[in-house]
């Protein structure tokens, strides 16, 4: 009898076990001739050698598609674990764009947001404008994820005009990272919703995925990423080209915003309008507006936005 530790890599040891540990259990029932024996981050297999590489190379591959998928289901352990893999269409649904942690299903839930996922596939830049609320940014970061995972890409750049502190951030405490977390905040809580807390750290620490204001965006190409600019109803025309001409090699572009929600001085310095007038219509650029209907938030958000409209009408 043969006895190995078999480490647990790049899987997230609660999604590797499961509930009650039903997902370990199955790999059990699934290697009756062998003894598994949990010890946290590494199984130890006793039994013949011929079983023990068996285990290995189908870890091997559970480890491989949760790299790409970031989920185990009970009928992806039966899959991988009985020999075989799971068939495209039985891993991904149509209309779910990524996994994300604790088992969410990140997926197209409005008409728009369904036109979103479809335009993304036939263009490399993509508008997506609209009120609050209605998923353009978390749509767009799950496109984005998707497309890491499924090596797509090498590196996600997240970026937005840090308008609020007028992009002079000096006089707020801290080093840098500190000072822009708070305009960053949304982008950090879709990603955590998306990519394990660990995995996202290091892909943070390693420049994988990148987040930082649009001023860093200057004179640089970005080849081989997906790129976001959230809030872009805050930059000026200047601004907005200086982002759109930074599209390099194998890019994936998306830009944001919300015509209704403007922070610069003076409104009519927004270059988002401008730039979708001239825009519209260009081969390879694809443009979403979204509308109340789209609002996915409490129900009363909708009903405020609404609100808001018809006082500014009557003004």
């Amino acid at each position: 009898m043969a006895e190995k530790i078999i480490s647990i890599e790049g899987i997230e040891l609660l999604d590797f076990y499961g509930v009650a540990n039903s997902n370990f259990n199955r790999v059990c029932d699934l290697f009756p001739k062998l003894k598994l024996v949990a010890r946290g981050n590494a199984i130890k297999a006793i039994g013949t050698d011929e079983e023990i590489a068996r285990l290995e190379g189908r870890m091997g591959a559970l480890g491989e598609y949760y790299g790409k998928y970031g989920h185990i289901s009970p009928s992806v352990i039966q899959q991988i674990f009985s020999g075989g893999l799971p068939e495209e269409g039985s891993i991904l649904p149509k209309d779910v764009i990524v996994y994300g942690n604790n088992g969410l299903i990140v997926k197209a839930r409005t008409e728009n947001q369904r036109k979103m996922v479809e335009l993304y596939g036939s263009n490399d830049l993509l508008f997506a404008v609209g009120p609050a609320g209605s998923g353009k940014t978390y749509t767009a970061i799950a496109l984005a994820v998707g497309a890491l995972k499924n090596r797509e890409v090498k590196r996600i750049i997240l970026t937005r005009p840090a308008v609020e502190a007028g992009e002079r951030l000096g006089f707020l405490p801290g080093d840098l990272k500190e000072k822009l977390d708070p305009y960053l905040q949304p982008l950090y809580d879709a990603l955590n919703d998306m990519i394990p807390p660990a995995k996202l750290q290091k892909f943070l620490e390693e420049g994988v995925v990148q987040i930082a204001p649009l001023a860093y965006m200057r004179g640089r190409t970005l080849d081989n990423a997906f790129v976001i600019l959230d809030e872009a109803q805050n930059t000026t025309l200047p601004q907005i080209k200086m982002f759109l001409t930074r599209m390099g090699r194998n890019a994936k572009f998306i830009v944001t915003g919300d015509m209704t929600q403007i922070d610069l001085p003076h409104k009519s310095d927004s270059g988002l309008g401008r730039t979708l007038e001239m825009l519209r219509g260009v081969d390879g650029i694809g443009i979403v507006e979204f509308g109340k209907k789209d609002i996915i938030r409490h129900a009363l958000v909708s009903r405020i936005v609404k609100a808001f409209e018809g006082a500014e009408n009557k003004e």
